[in-house]
């Protein structure tokens, strides 16, 4: 296979006897922005953690540019399971509270071992870009706001510049303007380097704003 995107071929995912996707498909091409929606339940959350190689769906595969994808998290190559990242709906939930906010941000340049100073260097530059202060980045998740925790989230998510960027219902718990801001962010790095973007959301007048086109996973909730 050498067609490019990152694809969902034929993913079941179960938790337990609770079957939560039914050979799902889904493909998101470079420089595509897809929208994925669905009610409670119908497991756009499972899919995306599918999708971010977090998660190894008990039937079915994922592949990234034609790569089929065996396992998950650090069984998954380096060169690999760093070309796509994943922003959450909770910050909070999402990070370790005992680190700062640059060690957050320069958490996965480390765990694929950059070096300490060019870890160091990436991640002020990454801060900069969603737009932390220098002061932030000294502090803990509990002295920040949600919206300060989510940039940082943010630029972590874009430490390897990744060719595909999950977005989890990203905003969800975030005021207006931090919203706007999340988005520009990502549309920049979108333009700058042709990544594709899955939006996972339940605002429909979003996903009409962001995406291209949207998948609706209301049909494969299982009877």
């Amino acid at each position: 296979m050498s067609e490019a995107g990152l694809r969902a071929h034929a993913v079941s995912v179960r938790y337990g006897r609770h079957l939560v996707l039914d050979r799902v498909d889904l493909h998101v091409a470079p420089g595509e922005t897809v929208g994925l929606r669905g009610p409670s339940g119908s497991g756009k959350s499972t899919l995306a953690r599918v999708l971010a190689l977090l998660h190894t769906p008990d039937v079915g595969r994922v592949s990234v540019d034609g790569v089929p994808v065996t396992g998950s998290r650090h069984r998954v190559p380096v060169a690999v399971r760093t070309r796509v990242a994943i922003l959450f709906q909770s910050p909070r939930a999402a990070t370790d509270p005992r680190l700062s906010l640059a060690d957050i941000v320069a958490e996965p340049l480390r765990a694929t071992g950059v070096p300490e100073s060019s870890a160091r260097t990436r991640a002020r530059e990454l801060a900069d870009l969603v737009g932390l202060t220098p002061d932030l980045l000294t502090r803990r998740p509990h002295a920040v706001s949600d919206g300060q925790l989510q940039r940082a989230c943010l630029a972590r998510a874009l430490a390897h510049e990744p060719r595909y960027l999950l977005c989890d219902e990203a905003t969800a718990m975030l005021d207006a303007s931090t919203q706007a801001h999340v988005a520009q962010v990502v549309g920049e790095h979108q333009r700058r380097t042709g990544a594709g973007v899955l939006v996972v959301s339940h605002d429909d007048a979003l996903l009409a704003r962001l995406a291209s086109r949207v998948v609706d996973l209301a049909a494969t909730v299982p009877a």
